[in-house]
């Protein structure tokens, strides 16, 4: 049976679905990607390499897992972590306090009306998020509008192993063991179905490449993590 939502509900949905999940939200994550998303992550960084001194902006931050990553590369630099989620970022917070407020800070807001001005930051990142937005094109015009020239940015989102053996074992592990994960360190089995069934429902890495050009970003490239059971997207501000 289905979980995902109609596009109408999708935004309300995905909202009041993470407000249960905060909690134990960070827990799951590691058990589910036998603590891999955190490598992820780093290479994520890598890969925008923010300036020191510089602006950060990671969208739809959840509990703010790219923020000392992107802290550690600016140093003196702001980090912004935006999400439309408050319980996700009070979840979060002791990692901003670990950091001092005037190095990171949460802000409330929609990926797809980023509350900031053009060109503002040097380096954007997204993990996990673009598959929960209602329009993925709009949300990466908008990342590169508040992009600074010369920016790049960075998306970590699901993919579909391409080798047919590991492509099945992923989706049984995905659709099948992964909300019994959920349920059991998380107490929402329905949110951890829902997870899947919105990857498989996710554009392919080659079509998100051409959703980010189509977006304005230039130099799209990708490369996929986890023997293909993620990809991470590369893209820059002329």
């Amino acid at each position: 049976m289905t979980t995902l939502p109609s596009p109408e509900e999708k935004a309300r949905y995905v909202e009041r679905m993470f407000a249960r999940i905060a909690p134990g939200y960070d827990r799951v994550n590691r058990v589910m990607t036998f603590g891999l998303d955190q490598g992820w992550r780093r290479q994520v960084v890598e890969l925008v390499a923010p300036p020191v001194g510089g602006s950060t902006l990671d969208v739809g931050t959840g509990t703010g897992d790219f923020l000392p990553e992107l802290a550690a590369w600016t140093r003196s630099g702001l980090t912004v972590g935006i999400d439309f989620t408050v319980p996700m970022m009070t979840a979060g917070w002791p990692k901003l306090a670990a950091l001092g407020t005037a190095r990171a800070t949460f802000v409330g807001g929609d990926a797809l009306h980023l509350p900031f001005p053009d060109n503002s930051f040097d380096a954007i990142t997204t993990g996990f998020v673009m598959r929960n937005v209602t329009d993925i094109a709009q949300a990466f015009r908008e990342m590169h509008r508040v992009a600074r020239p010369g920016a790049s940015v960075a998306c970590l989102e699901v993919a579909r192993p391409s080798n047919p053996l590991i492509r099945l074992g992923h989706r049984l592990y995905f659709e099948g063991v992964v909300p019994w994960i959920g349920q059991l360190l998380g107490g929402d089995r329905r949110a951890y179905t829902y997870l899947p069934q919105s990857a498989r429902a996710f554009p392919a890495p080659e079509r998100l490449a051409e959703i980010m050009r189509a977006a304005g970003w230039q130099h799209v490239s990708y490369r996929l993590v986890g023997l293909g059971a993620a990809a991470i997207h590369v893209g820059s501000k002329p």
